[in-house]
């Protein structure tokens, strides 16, 4: 017994203004990380301003995969906030 399917999934435009899926399943644009555009070479504990982009407004450390920083750059950012909070540089939770 054969089916029509009219409404086939991949000919559906319900996904908004952006018309049909264009690429392979799964890739997305990789994110450009903001130590490597400014090309920072060492990241400081004392630039707060640096810090803060690299912290949730809940105050907790954001990982890799959401700034785009590599494995050693987000070791790097990791130690530096650590120290900053220790001398009061930065808040350990925002309120």
């Amino acid at each position: 017994m054969a089916r029509n399917f009219d409404n086939d999934r991949n000919d559906r435009d319900d996904r908004g203004s952006r018309g049909p899926r264009t690429g392979r399943p799964g890739t997305r644009r990789r994110r450009v990380s903001r130590i490597s555009a400014d090309k920072i070479d060492y990241i400081d504990y004392k630039d707060v301003k640096l810090l803060l982009s690299f912290i949730a407004e809940n105050g907790k450390i954001m990982p890799r995969r959401l700034t785009g920083v590599t494995a050693w750059q987000q070791r790097k950012i990791t130690e530096a906030i650590k120290r900053a909070r220790n001398i009061a540089l930065l808040p350990y939770i925002k309120y």
